[in-house]
């Protein structure tokens, strides 16, 4: 009888992962073993490779994924039925030496280049962008007529209007209140964005008298920002054009030139994930973060909560204690903040994610944190804070698709790598590369996947692919558009965490 072939993952594995999924009484074979499938697996579901005893670990990808709810057999489906998180409480870290030890040892970066716009500060655009910042969600409405009012009137070289579109900037207090001004202050000072125009509506706790002075020392030059208050403006949308004009006018003296990889900073991110995702898109994403090391540009991984269960094998790359400090109490901080708010730390995956086959929140993390590569982590970003340093910085931020992509873009990344195992069309005020995780979802959603990483479940090789997805990141900071800008999809949603007033 043919045996259909399982994946396990690491040598110390005690499931493994059906590929095109079993019907139960199939044979299936790891490597030179084989055994029977009592039920039925579905596509990228788990199988039992040995007995496990109810209170047992369970391992997957080398690591501890959950606790055994019940005696599970060899050939058993392996899912939320008979798996639960291990996770409670606070982390308990360890300070690793990796590369403590071997930082010095980096190579002489590569020289390579892309085509992008120089900025007065010394980085360098990958976009050549009109962007209006509202101070308050009230002035939402109004700077989509602005934008709608200036219309097509850019010059060539002016890529685009953005219209930062979010709920906030009002009736929010303290820590709140400052993380949103922190936020939208970032987001003015993006390499992409030429031009800003920061859009009051003159009542709101943020209001310019209070944001302004912010957005000005993360913006010396004069040029870059106008700032309009609309209820000191007899005409408010005729004043917007003509500010616009102004910025447009200012955003058309850039040109694209050729600049060093080193200048790029892109984001890394996951959403809509399967259990395909830690096998295929999500390597091959940590493959060109390892790349972008060797060009000394940088990467920045969020979703703070998809790092609980894998945080040590983060941790063990920490260059230094400085680092490991600032990295172990962001993760406390946020530990806490489920801990506080009565919910378990483990409350994760989705209900797509689960059906894509992951189970626990440890799983899910430790697929989740591929995308970062093997490279050394230099440096970790408080929310809002602008990427600073080559290699990976972790920044704070929550799993939450709108957010995280939001948090990404405001450490100064100019695109995002977004892998996914159910598809989304999620954008970003920055260029998106989605990347599927299956070629079945790469096939059903042309429109929303810009490249396919199933092809790694289909023999095609790591070296590969990473050349070729290489090759498309270099085309995108050139000007290359992607599916989610193609489509108009530009979501922004800073993170709230506080009273309403």
């Amino acid at each position: 009888m043919k045996s259909e072939r399982i994946l396990q993952l690491h040598p110390r594995d005690d499931v493994a992962v059906a590929p095109a999924g079993v019907e139960a009484g199939t044979q299936v074979r790891v490597g030179a073993s084989e055994l029977t499938a009592r039920e039925r697996i579905r596509p990228a579901h788990k199988v039992a490779l040995r007995r496990i005893e109810a209170g047992e670990a369970v391992y997957k990808y080398g690591s501890r994924i959950g606790i055994a709810r019940a005696t599970i057999k060899p050939g058993e489906w392996v899912h939320t039925h008979n798996l639960g998180s291990g996770l409670a409480g606070l982390g308990r870290y360890e300070l690793g030496s990796t590369y403590a030890r071997s930082a010095s040892a980096k190579p002489e970066p590569c020289k390579g280049t892309f085509l992008g716009y120089p900025r007065p500060d010394g980085r360098v655009g990958i976009r050549n962008e009109l962007w209006i910042v509202p101070t308050v969600g009230c002035a939402n409405g109004m700077a989509r007529t602005i934008a709608a009012a200036f219309g097509d009137r850019l010059p060539p070289s002016v890529e685009a209007i953005r219209v930062l579109s979010h709920p906030y900037g009002c009736s929010q207090s303290g820590k709140d209140h400052l993380r949103t001004q922190r936020m939208l202050a970032a987001m003015t000072a993006h390499p992409n964005a030429a031009g800003v125009l920061v859009l009051s509506l003159g009542c709101e706790d943020n209001g310019l008298p209070e944001f302004r002075p912010l957005v000005e020392r993360m913006n010396p030059d004069p040029q870059r920002c106008v700032f309009l208050k609309a209820q000191d403006e007899g005409k408010e949308v005729e004043s917007g054009v003509e500010a616009l004009h102004r910025l447009a006018a200012y955003a058309a003296e850039f040109t694209r030139q050729p600049a060093l990889l080193s200048h790029l900073a892109v984001g890394m991110k996951c959403g809509g994930s399967d259990a395909f995702s830690g096998i295929t898109a999500n390597p091959l994403t940590g493959a060109i973060a390892d790349r972008l090391y060797a060009h000394d540009a940088a990467t920045v991984l969020t979703e703070v909560p998809e790092m609980f269960g894998a945080e040590q094998q983060l941790l063990d790359r920490c260059i230094d204690e400085r680092v490991f400090n600032r990295a172990t109490a962001m993760l406390d901080r946020f530990r806490r903040m489920f801990i506080d708010s009565g919910q378990p730390i483990y409350d994760n995956p989705s209900a797509g994610n689960r059906e894509g086959g992951i189970t626990t929140l440890e799983e899910k993390s430790l697929g989740c944190v591929q995308k970062g590569g093997m490279q050394p982590i230099t440096d970790v970003l408080d929310y809002g804070q602008q990427v600073r340093e080559p290699g990976l910085s972790l920044a704070e931020g929550p799993g939450n698709d709108l957010v995280s992509v939001s948090v990404l873009a405001a450490t100064g990344v100019q695109m995002i790598l977004f892998t996914t195992g159910r598809g989304t069309p999620l954008g970003s005020p920055v260029p998106v590369i989605k990347l599927a995780s299956n070629s079945e979802l790469a096939g059903r959603k042309p429109h929303w996947i810009d490249f396919d990483a199933g092809v790694l479940m289909r023999g095609a090789s790591m070296e590969g692919e990473s050349e070729r997805l290489w090759q498309l990141i270099v085309q995108v900071a050139g000007g290359r558009r992607t599916r989610s800008e193609s489509n108009g999809y530009h979501e922004f949603l800073p993170f709230k965490d506080g009273t309403t007033k």
